[in-house]
């Protein structure tokens, strides 16, 4: 056999053991250090391209809603540019408008557009509220908790913002909002008789009202000592502060005060919402993730901190956690490190078995290789650490080791023939660099596909083929530049593990000769009959999904933590009729727990 040394970058880097030394040294530790940057969190952050128009109008039917806000305002957004869609809903009170960002249009000058857009609409009723645009954000929830208890709503509402400020003194829990809580609100009720006795009206009232309520600058006098800023502080929040606001102020001097005609209380907004949970009253908090605080982080001071803060609150109250999504994170964590072991475990039981353990161990090294290397180039594209691209990593697990594994096996051929460990490397690796890489590319090509999907769920699956990409880039290079130079320095191993797996290696051979190769070439000599045989199993499998056997959806349907009835009442319907239709549903489910298992199957209702 000819011994003639192989020139090219990957001989270069086989015989110099130093560069893919450092070349490992730096993806594998650069990706290690890179684990503690990089930011985690439970789905990929995106942009929602959308932007909502909410009209409230108090006391309307949705036929009206649709009639008098929904029309008047898609007649002025047809003139908008950069929109895909329009999507309107008509609800009791309150009329909703969405509108979808075309991909590559300037979400900025589509809300600043849409915005001049409803401005320009007049033919509101006199009651509906001002028009709220919104371009549509996304906010990253982590918990969701439940606060309840035997409280009136007052009470309840205290100490859900009570909860909510000790949660927010935790330098790790930056943002709580409460949900299903109704909004305060300060309730002036003024009979007809007193108002005709003044001659003032409900607008008159409401105009003093509003006026005397606000906080007003009045600009800045400048003097020797330097510049004074005036301003005026009527901010009121209390109901008895608004109480002396002067509503009437006669010639004479005399002063007909807000007190004097109406009165004044605290409460809610007139609301049909009411929450419960096992038959208490209840008040939801949403913990959420912001900027590079992790899931598992905010979850953990949320439960370190929420003991010491529901002490602090009156007798009665509990909490419960109704959802926390880094358990979701942890458990794809602990499936992709389980994974990459048992992907690694396999690696070296199956090629130490048919090559040599060394071989082995230097292959699953590579595996490892390529996905720190895959973490350290990861931030660059913007890439976060989340279940989507926890995916992909155990997605490319099973195709990355194929660059390694036969790159090893195909020196392990040459080490075979009798050449040189060196030399052996080199030409092996040098043999199958055309081969591996137009695998790559193949794979590369199947993949980037992925990156083209419009809309929000092309921006979630977009990570797919970025993570898969960098790995098999990486995969690339360890496969052809670092494995070659570990496997043309190792040293030959004589010891029982050795004579163990050529004694396997021995056998395989013998099986591969005595029956396989007798069966190929019989398949070769019957070439028809083969090829027949496989159109027959090709037409099978064709016709099982052809056949309507097999279903196809967009998205599986998994099993759900939360089971949830939902009952439609007709428009304008009572709150007491809702209650007492949640109360029978209550009823029922309570029954089936009861049933079925109780504590063990659910949480509460």
């Amino acid at each position: 056999m000819s011994t003639r040394h192989e020139s090219g970058p990957i001989a270069w880097m086989t015989r110099h053991g130093v560069a893919p030394n450092i070349l490992m040294l730096v993806l594998v530790v650069g990706g290690l250090l890179m684990t503690t940057q990089i930011r985690q969190e439970v789905f990929p952050d995106f942009s929602d391209d959308a932007v909502t128009v909410t009209v409230p109008l108090p006391g309307a039917s949705p036929e009206e809603v649709e009639e008098s806000v929904i029309l008047a305002i898609e007649e002025e957004l047809r003139s908008v540019e950069g929109v895909e869609e329009i999507r309107s809903t008509a609800r009791e009170s309150v009329g909703q408008v969405v509108v979808d960002i075309l991909a590559g249009a300037d979400r900025n000058r589509v809300f600043q557009d849409v915005q001049q857009a409803v401005s320009r609409v007049t033919t509101f009723p006199d009651d509906a509220e001002a028009a709220i645009v919104a371009l549509n954000s996304r906010k990253r929830p982590v918990l969701d908790v439940l606060l309840y208890g035997d409280m009136d709503e007052w009470g309840l509402r205290q100490a859900a913002e009570e909860l909510r400020d000790a949660l927010l003194l935790d330098p790790n829990i930056t943002e709580v909002e409460l949900r299903g809580a109704r909004e305060m609100e300060i309730h002036v009720e003024i009979p007809e008789a007193r108002l005709r006795e003044h001659g003032l009206t409900i607008g008159q009232v409401a105009t003093v009202l509003r006026q005397s309520a606000l906080d007003r600058g009045g600009g800045g006098v400048k003097t020797s000592a330097g510049e004074i800023l005036l301003r005026v502080q009527e901010r009121r929040e209390a109901a008895f502060e608004f109480a002396g606001i002067p509503i009437i102020t006669g010639r004479d001097g005399a002063v007909v005060r807000l007190a004097d005609i109406a009165t004044i209380s605290e409460g809610f907004e007139d609301s049909n919402t009411a929450a419960t949970f096992n038959g208490k009253r209840a008040i939801a908090l949403d913990v959420f993730r912001v900027g590079e605080q992790t899931p598992i982080s905010v979850s953990d001071a949320f439960h370190a901190r929420a003991p010491a803060a529901m002490a602090a609150l009156p007798p009665g109250l509990e909490l419960a956690v109704q959802e926390d999504r880094s358990l979701i994170y942890k458990q794809r964590l602990n499936l992709l490190l389980k994974n990459g072991a048992i992907g690694l475990a396999l690696v070296l039981l199956i090629l130490a078995l048919f090559l040599e353990f060394k071989l082995a161990m230097w292959v699953a090294t590579g595996i490892a290789t390529a996905f720190a290397g895959t973490l350290l180039l990861l931030p660059a594209t913007g890439t976060t650490i989340n279940m989507v691209s926890m995916f992909a990593f155990i997605l490319a697990l099973g195709i990355v080791v194929d660059d390694a594994i036969v790159t090893g096996e195909n020196i392990y051929e040459y080490r075979q023939r009798g050449m040189g460990y060196v030399e052996a490397a080199a030409r092996g690796a040098r043999d199958i660099a055309v081969p591996v890489s137009f695998s790559i590319l193949t794979n590369i090509v199947a993949f980037w596909p992925l990156m083209t999907i419009p809309g929000g769920f092309g921006k979630i699956w977009a990570v797919i083929p970025v993570v898969v990409v960098l790995a098999f880039v990486i995969s690339w290079v360890e496969a052809l530049f670092i494995l070659p130079s570990h496997l043309a320095h190792v040293k030959d191993s004589h010891g029982r593990l050795h004579r163990m797996q050529q004694g396997f290696s021995a056998g395989f051979n013998r099986f591969v000769r005595g029956v396989y190769g007798p069966f190929l070439r019989a398949a070769i000599r019957w070439r028809y009959l083969t090829i027949a045989c496989m159109i027959a199993i090709l037409a099978a499998v064709v016709s099982l999904p052809a056949s309507g056997r097999m279903g196809f959806i967009l998205m599986p349907q998994v099993e759900s933590e939360f089971s949830q009835a939902t009952a439609t009442l007709p428009v304008g319907a009572p709150m007491a009729a809702a209650e007492a239709v949640r109360d029978r549903l209550v009823t029922a489910a309570e029954r089936v727990v009861a049933e079925t298992g109780g504590d063990a199957l659910a949480r509460g209702v």
